[in-house]
């Protein structure tokens, strides 16, 4: 069942990168185009919710940034508790490789990005941002480059992105949420309590948790912490045992609802939101500027020597292996997917420098992130398409000799 709702997982975030990419597409054409003015106006207006006392005004970047992007770090969440108690990561001899890759995978674009922003004369503030990996977007190119190659390979990508997705929201809780407000915040911590307890009761209905996420939601935005820390805090008290009544796991009846409209809908939205950079005056100093140097390089460079560095480490010292019959060049081509940051580093790279969406760290911000994932995706997807050949060949001769 387990391999079931990964594979299902998998089919969703590679079919949904397509759709990714075409939003991104249409926001960098947009932006270019006598429409720019009309889209950036559309980004900056201010729109009001009331649901009877409840009252929030945000703009359309903060909606789908503080709003629309909780739901999916609440699905990152539900994953990630899935995985730990009853997937891959419930293994620890299968959970060493990953994690340890995805460990040296965040080091080492960090360590990248900081030499090229030291040399270059850069800001340092930008480190965070080469850091993770996007799940849809890597599993799409590995989806059409990788077909022929072992099923373990998306494991290992998608349990590496987890847990590379697991130390962003880590950094942004620990980097990004300052300025607190602390009334709503008790709140919070006693809803997720009372949450907590409930969750032991199986005849809870699906409401209450529907609900309780709303609410703790707007008392996050209250308080000014970051809506991600939150979703995920939420989602680790979501039971996963099944109701006696009807025998469906709220955890899993989460998964299953959520997941289409975060890869169709959410992930889309703020891809058309945040991809729209207008090259109009861009100069050739601008997009060679160290912000764009250094992310570009850390996403690129950083990405693959971290993770294939520290799963060659990892097998070398015998704490981990390999995916299972996956050679280490076929590793390699997804080690250089890793370097697809788009999503989570435009998301960081908004903390990392908040101000207008089209102020200039912003605009090098996207600069970067899209080269630097533009160079992973096109690598990752050469060397898997190379290492399908050649275990094509390496079957033929095998077929040929009677082996």
């Amino acid at each position: 069942m387990a391999r079931k709702i990964t594979l299902d997982f998998l089919k969703t975030e590679a079919a949904s990168g397509a759709v990714l990419g075409l939003a991104a597409l249409a926001a960098l054409i947009i932006a270019n185009s006598p429409l720019s003015g009309t889209y950036f106006a559309w980004l900056k207006s201010e729109h009001v919710l009331q649901v009877g006392p409840l009252l929030l005004e945000l703009s359309v970047t903060e909606w789908i940034k503080e709003g629309l992007m909780a739901v999916f770090f609440l699905v990152v969440g539900l994953e990630i508790k899935y995985e730990i108690l009853r997937g891959e990561l419930s293994d620890p001899k299968k959970l060493a490789t990953p994690v340890l890759a995805a460990l040296g995978g965040m080091v080492a674009p960090a360590a990248v990005y900081l030499v090229v922003s030291n040399a270059m004369a850069g800001p340092t503030g930008g480190w965070p941002i080469p850091l993770a990996t996007d799940i849809a977007f890597a599993l799409a190119v590995f989806a059409v480059a990788a077909r022929s190659l072992p099923s373990s390979l998306r494991v290992f990508l998608l349990t590496l992105a987890i847990v590379d997705d697991l130390g962003a929201i880590a950094l942004i809780a620990a980097l990004f949420s300052s300025g607190v407000v602390w009334q709503p915040l008790v709140w919070i911590v006693g809803l997720l309590l009372v949450g907590g307890v409930m969750s032991r009761f199986r005849k809870i209905p699906s409401p209450f948790w529907v609900l309780g996420f709303a609410l703790i939601w707007y008392l996050t935005v209250l308080s000014g912490l970051s809506t991600s820390l939150t979703a995920v805090a939420f989602a680790a008290i979501v039971p996963v045992s099944e109701r006696r009544r009807d025998g469906q796991s709220p955890l899993r009846e989460a998964m299953h609802d959520l997941h289409p409209y975060v890869a169709y809908l959410v992930l889309p939205l703020f891809a058309f939101a945040k991809a729209g950079v207008s090259f109009g005056g861009l100069s050739l100093e601008q997009a060679f500027a160290p912000l764009v140097i250094g992310v570009a390089l850390g996403l690129f460079v950083g990405k693959q020597i971290g993770v294939f560095g520290a799963a060659w480490l990892a097998s070398a010292l015998k704490i981990g292996r390999r995916p299972t019959g996956s050679t280490w060049l076929e590793l390699y081509g997804v080690s250089l997917l890793c370097g697809v940051g788009f999503t989570m580093s435009l998301f960081i790279g908004i903390l990392a420098f908040p101000g207008a969406i089209d102020s200039p760290e912003q605009v090098e911000v996207k600069l970067g992130v899209l080269g630097g994932s533009f160079l992973s995706a096109v690598a990752g997807a050469l060397v898997l398409a190379v290492a399908g050949r050649r275990r094509k060949k390496l079957a033929g001769k095998l077929t040929d000799t009677g082996e």
